[in-house]
């Protein structure tokens, strides 16, 4: 399928601000260890470098652990080994089988798509749709968002231009009762796929995380194993913030995977590893451009090889 071609060209450019970090410039982190044997001012070089990098506190300390204990016991003793170590225990982080969506035993499969305002979340959903119908499946989207003006209306345009139906109810009303009628025109209409938008919400906002917590709580009601996918939609220039968002949207709502949106150059991917490390929550998919064929399923391998690209 066409968006899927040139993954690794499409997350380079994506990581242009990560890579300066980690390998750009005289400062960077392949100039720092290439060449160098590995002693312990080194290490604590290496430390601050992935720190900058958005890697986050928990996973450098383990991978200064690692290194630090690989160095004592004589397996490592270079920089560029090092940096191979870095990829290897980086890439390992994300198993094959957790990346993929879950299965449905029974049509349709259900995915609640969730975020804070601004992350891109219904361009999210416009990607996701068009994946899905390259696949050949056939996808609802129910407008859970009764909230903010004109979410309905911005829903509807991508599922037109998609020809994906929509489902909705009334402006300001009972955003679960959008997913129950959802669910069931899902059934009765024998879509593969339903997509619940929700309204973009902060983690702090408690009475919107309790409504979010009933639109899950009514799609396992009326569809059995509902919902099968959770997307958290986490801008990848956020930063640090990407992380306080996984950890409380996946209290409220039992996030499954994430979609990483605005993956441009001036993110700072690193944060990725900051979650999967903290929440365990995997990526699943990211998105790399404006159109609904920019996506690309999470590939842990390209996503390090252009982390620490050279070029």
């Amino acid at each position: 399928m066409a968006f899927f071609k040139n993954i690794l060209a499409g997350l380079k450019k994506g990581l242009e601000k990560t890579r300066e970090t980690l390998v750009g410039g005289v400062k960077g982190l392949r100039n720092l260890l290439a060449g160098r044997r590995l002693d312990e001012e080194l290490i604590q070089e290496l430390e601050s470098k992935l720190l900058q990098a958005d890697v986050g506190v928990k996973t450098t300390t383990r991978l200064i652990e690692g290194i630090r204990a690989d160095f004592r016991d004589g397996k490592i003793k270079t920089g560029d080994e090092v940096l191979e170590y870095l990829k290897r225990e980086i890439r390992a982080m994300w198993p094959e089988g957790e990346r993929g969506l879950k299965t449905a035993e029974t049509k349709p499969l259900v995915i609640v798509m969730t975020g804070v305002n601004g992350v891109g979340k219904t361009t999210s959903i416009a990607k996701l749709c068009r994946m899905l119908q390259a696949q050949g499946k056939k996808v609802l989207l129910g407008a859970c968002d009764t909230f903010r003006a004109g979410a309905v209306a911005q829903l509807e345009t991508w599922g037109s231009r998609l020809g994906v139906e929509v489902v909705k109810g009334q402006q300001g009303g009972d955003p679960a009762a959008v997913a129950f009628d959802a669910c069931a025109a899902a059934k009765a209409r024998g879509v593969d796929v339903l997509i619940l938008d929700t309204a973009g919400r902060l983690q702090t906002q408690d009475p919107l995380m309790r409504q979010l917590t009933k639109i899950v709580s009514i799609a396992g009601k009326q569809i059995p194993g509902a919902p099968h996918e959770v997307l958290l939609v986490l801008d990848a220039t956020s930063g640090q913030n990407a992380l306080r968002q996984a950890e409380e949207f996946g209290k409220a709502a039992g996030v499954t995977g994430i979609f990483l949106s605005k993956l441009d150059g001036t993110a700072k991917g690193g944060i990725v590893i900051a979650v999967r490390e903290v929440t365990s929550i995997p990526v699943k998919f990211v998105g790399v451009g404006e159109t609904p064929d920019d996506v690309q399923p999470f590939d842990p391998a390209a996503f390090v090889d252009a982390m620490f690209a050279i070029e």
